[in-house]
């Protein structure tokens, strides 16, 4: 075989294969890339929107109320998942009024678990190794309920319901994987109505989730 006479090492002076090799071992083609994850963000997913109210005033009556039902949601696949498939690995994450499951313990048959993080959603680079991950048991779950407890705030005299900056959900999905959720809005189109809104007009926009995620496709715990 002919060889390149510049790339011939008795035609190369010392200096300059010095130089060159920086170059030459990047370039090699056994050494692949780390993996890149990317933000998905998912806009207006139905969770159990309102149907009805209930009959009198609060607090026994005058309450929003909806079918009852979850929306399931795959991660892995960026999809909505049938209710029919709930008893199954296809979902990681399900979404009813301001209550959010994982497929893990009472919920799902999954590996699943959560916890909430405080910080930056962009700042959260990696899963400590020594984080633990709450599972569902009902009625207790992963992910905390109630204001101030775990994604969001909710205002009764305003009837709205607010994400908490700087909340992360940190989740492990029904096959062992790992994202970080950052939900950003509670209300359709993505925007919180004003307070000088009817409650009418809240009702018939709440339970409707835009919220974005990383997964990290390789199992690994970083982002």
């Amino acid at each position: 075989m002919n060889s390149i006479p510049w790339l011939n090492a008795r035609f190369i002076p010392l200096g300059l294969m010095i130089s060159l090799f920086p170059l030459l071992h990047a370039c090699k083609p056994d050494e692949p890339e780390p993996p890149i994850t990317e933000s998905i963000t998912v806009r207006d997913l139905p969770a159990d929107t309102i149907i009805g109210i209930t009959p009198g005033t609060p607090p026994t009556g005058g309450i929003p109320f909806g079918a009852g039902k979850f929306t399931f949601y795959s991660l892995e696949n960026n999809a909505v998942v049938p209710s029919t498939d709930s008893a199954s690995n296809g979902w990681d994450l399900a979404f009813r009024g301001t209550t959010i499951i994982t497929n893990s313990g009472s919920s799902g048959p999954g590996m699943g678990g959560a916890f909430v993080w405080n910080g930056l959603f962009d700042e959260l680079f990696s899963i400590s190794s020594d984080s633990t991950f709450g599972t569902d048991n009902a009625p207790n779950y992963a992910i905390p309920t109630g204001s101030g407890r775990g994604w969001y705030t909710y205002a009764q005299a305003e009837q709205l319901v607010r994400p908490i900056p700087g909340k992360v959900l940190v989740v492990r999905t029904a096959l062992g994987k790992y994202a970080k959720v950052e939900i950003l809005n509670y209300y359709k189109g993505g925007i919180t109505p004003a307070v000088t809104e009817p409650d009418s007009v809240k009702y018939k926009l709440q339970r409707y989730y835009t919220f974005r995620y990383r997964l990290q496709k390789d199992g690994s715990k970083n982002f």
